[in-house]
């Protein structure tokens, strides 16, 4: 499979490997639909009526603010890229280490980021099928799932709003 730690590398390395891709396939999946996902139609950022997330990021945010999604997003993909451009977090010099909470940034980062899957899944469908953009979408979605449960890297719990959709996609690979 080809989300396994490769023989010889660095798990942190691999990580964060993998996590700097899924943030470029999710920024340029999610840059597709921005005419569709607007401050009208998406007043607040969801994954369907049961899942509503609210934006803070621990420094310019402290306490977590309702809004809209593309303003949610705006703020997400901007955290992580500061996250990615840290090279106290990201070192990008071999023999560098990664610092001791380099793991829970990442993980934090990837839960963030499963958000905007759930959220063009659960608001944004028809129009990724009008693009014909679906098997894009599903192959990067997998790939993600794969790769986060490898690595235990999102709680079962955060995963929710997509079971189903995370079952289906599984199941006929395992």
């Amino acid at each position: 499979m080809a989300v396994m730690l490769p023989e010889g590398e660095d798990l942190n390395e691999w990580v964060a490997v993998n996590t700097v891709d899924f943030f470029n396939q999710i920024n340029m999946l999610y840059g597709t639909i921005t005419d569709f996902c607007t401050e009208e139609s998406c007043p607040v950022m969801s994954a369907g009526p049961k899942y509503e997330y609210h934006w803070a990021d621990g420094t310019n945010i402290k306490k977590p603010i309702k809004c809209s999604a593309p303003k949610y997003i705006d703020y997400l993909m901007t955290w992580v890229q500061d996250q990615l451009d840290d090279e106290t977090l990201f070192p990008s010099k071999i023999g560098v280490p990664f610092p001791k909470n380099f793991m829970s940034v990442a993980k934090t980062i990837l839960k963030r980021l499963f958000r905007v899957y759930a959220h063009i899944y659960h608001q944004h469908f028809d129009p990724v099928i009008q693009l014909q953009e679906e098997a894009h979408l599903n192959t990067s979605f997998k790939h993600f799932i794969f790769f986060v449960q490898e690595f235990n890297l999102i709680d079962r719990r955060e995963l929710a709003p997509l079971q189903e959709l995370i079952e289906k996609l599984t199941s006929k690979d395992r």
